[in-house]
C-alpha cells in the first residue's frame, strides 16, 4: 500500500531524492506520492525531517 504525505509537509524535497522509483512529485500545497508507482519501501518516510509521510 502506498504512503501518503500529510499537511505537515514543508516542501523541502528530501523525500523526492530518497525515492528509488521517482514516485514523488511537487503538488500545490505538499509533495504527492503516486500510489501506482510507489513500492512502499519506506525510504521517503525515513528521509522526511518533519515526519509528514505516513502509511496509508
Amino acid at each position: 500500500m502506498a504512503r501518503v504525505i500529510n499537511e505537515e509537509c514543508i516542501k523541502c524535497g528530501a523525500c523526492v531524492s530518497s525515492c528509488p522509483v521517482d514516485a514523488i512529485s511537487e503538488g500545490d500545497a505538499t509533495y504527492v506520492i503516486d500510489a501506482d508507482t510507489c513500492i512502499d519501501c519506506g525510504a521517503c518516510e525515513s528521509g522526511c525531517p518533519v515526519n509528514a509521510i505516513l502509511e496509508k
